[in-house]
This record gives structure tokens, sequence and C-alpha cells, in this order.
């Protein structure tokens, strides 16, 4: 215990490097890159939404490099295929006897940070290939099954202005994502300034803070946080009541929710919070880490009704309203 306090005392220093390292590339975004590193140290993943051009993927892969972590871009598009992603056997020879036999070559799937980049282009069949990998941190091809290497962080892209040729992502997917992270246009002083530097010459300065046994020895720290019962039993209050089949649910919910967030929600604001309150130096998360982050785990979890539409009611509001009802 004495030896996971004196790992999380420094992570404040640590991100704070981390930060100042990515901010010679990427202008803005600290808040973006903050939700990314709470999901590196809870073992979760994001998919981060935003149109062409806000530097989603030079972030990503900068902050690879910043972390000193094998990285690994996979460019969905309509005709990839999932062992594309995963891997193949491919036919081989034996040098020695002549004798052929089945090779599998690993995917780019086995690396430490994956950019899956525009996620929606591709199939929900490709996208699958996925799941197993984000869940259980291991793939099975034919009758192996092969562990990933750890760390292990899915940041997936997605644009939303262009729905031709776009392919939504299944419930079942976009529940295996932490986080829905939505990233928005720059200021006006910050746009002037990333038009005045030279991101890509920028990269070549940056160095590496940190390395994979450290992330993993902090992933492991960061799970013994302590959590009091009054922010735990707000946590699951506040994923429960986001489901229209919960008998206590409030009217409104009834009326403008489908369908809420399972389980896994409440585990995931618990997850942050822990991440959130120990990236700030404090060694037991409070309801404020909870409230902070339930945007970005439950909206992409919550499926509105018709008459929510109708009313213009969205994620968002419904849960901005559920907190200041339990707060």
């Amino acid at each position: 215990m004495k030896k996971n306090i004196e790992i999380l005392e420094k992570l404040p220093e640590i991100k704070k490097k981390i930060t100042l390292e990515i901010g010679k590339v990427i202008v803005g975004q600290d808040e973006i890159i903050e939700k990314m590193l709470i999901a590196l140290i809870s073992n979760g993943h994001c998919l981060l939404e935003g149109v062409p051009g806000l530097a989603k993927t030079l972030m990503i892969s900068t902050m690879a490099k910043v972390l000193d972590m094998k990285f690994s871009r996979i460019q969905f598009t309509p005709d990839l295929m999932p062992s594309d992603i995963t891997g193949t056997d491919i036919l081989a020879e034996n040098k020695a006897d002549g004798k052929r036999y089945f090779e599998y070559i690993k995917g780019p799937i086995f690396a430490n940070i994956i950019l899956a980049d525009e996620i929606n282009r591709t199939p929900p069949k490709t996208q699958a290939a996925l799941l197993q990998a984000m869940q259980e941190y291991q793939v099975t091809a034919g009758n192996k099954t092969f562990e990933l290497d750890k760390p292990f962080l899915v940041l997936a892209t997605q644009n939303p202005i262009e729905q031709e040729g776009t392919y939504p992502l299944p419930e079942a997917q976009l529940d295996r994502f932490m986080f829905y992270l939505n990233i928005d246009y720059p200021s006006y002083e910050e746009e002037k300034m990333i038009v005045k530097n030279d991101a890509f010459a920028s990269l070549n300065s940056v160095r590496s803070v940190i390395g994979a046994e450290e992330i993993i020895q902090i992933q492991n720290a960061v799970k013994e946080v302590p959590v009091s019962d009054h922010v735990l039993e707000f946590a699951v209050k506040l994923a429960r009541t986001t489901r229209a089949q919960y008998d206590n649910a409030p009217d409104y919910i009834k009326k403008w929710v489908s369908w809420g967030a399972g389980p896994r929600a409440s585990q995931y604001l618990i997850y942050a919070a822990r991440s959130r309150a120990v990236l700030q130096g404090r060694l037991t998360p409070a309801i404020d880490d909870v409230i902070s982050i339930a945007q970005i785990v439950l909206q992409h979890r919550i499926i509105i009704s018709f008459a929510a539409e109708a009313e213009s009611m969205t994620p968002q509001k419904i849960i901005n309203r559920i907190i200041s009802e339990l707060n």
C-alpha cells in the first residue's frame, strides 16, 4: 500500500509533464488530453468525434510518443476485413525438411495504443473484430488465443458530418468505450497559434515522459484507491436512474428514455472518478469527480425515445437533470 501511495503521489507531476510535451504539438485541448489520460490509467477506451482537421489523429500519435508506447494506426474503410485488424494465418514452408505449416502473422491490433481512424466507415462485421480485444485484451484466430500487449488502449475517431458510406456503431460496440469525447473547434487565439506553428516539425522535439511498465504500475495502484460508500451509491443511482425499466425511475425518464446505461457504466463512473482524483493529487474520489465525467461516460449509453426527440431533448440534458435531482 505504501508503494502504491508513492506511485500515486507522483501522478500530478507526471500529468503536468505529459501535458507540456503534448502541448509542443497540440494547441489547446488540455481537457481532452486529461480525459484520455484518465481513460488510460483506468484501463478504458475512448471514442473521439469531431469534424475533419481538428488534429484528432495527430493528438493520439503524439500521446503515444510521449508515453513511449507502441503505436498502431488502422484506417477503417468499407473493404477492411477482420483479419486486416487481428492478423491471419499464412502458409509457410520449413526450409529444413520442406514441410508446410500455417504461421500466424499478427495484425496491427498488437500494439499498446491503437488509433481506429474513422471507425464508422467499416461494416459491423469488421467493427466487431475489436470487441474481444477491447474487453478481454486478447485475440482469437482459428483455435488459438493470443494475449495482447499491456497497457492496451483503443482510441477510435469518427466524423459526425458524413453519413453516406458510414455504418453507425452498434450499442454493444459503443458500450465498450469508457468515454465519448466530442472535440470542438479551437478558440480564435488557439487557431492563430495553430496556423503560426508547424505541428509536424514540433513533433520531432517531443520526448517520452513515461513508459509502459510505469503505466501498468499506475493502473494497478489506481485499482486500489478506496472509494467511500456515499460516492459509490451516487454513481450507482446515477446510472440506474437513466433506465426507464428501473422501478424508481422518474416519469420523465420513462417518457424520454428507451434504454439507459448498464452496469458497466456504473463501473466506469467509479474507475474514472478514481483516476481523476489521483491525477489531481487526491487519494480518494469525491462526488464531484463522478459528476465531472458523468456526461462522457453516460451520453453514448442512453437511447432516447421519439417523444424526447420531438421535444428537442438530448441525452446530455437528461443527464444534467438527473444530476441536479440527485446531488
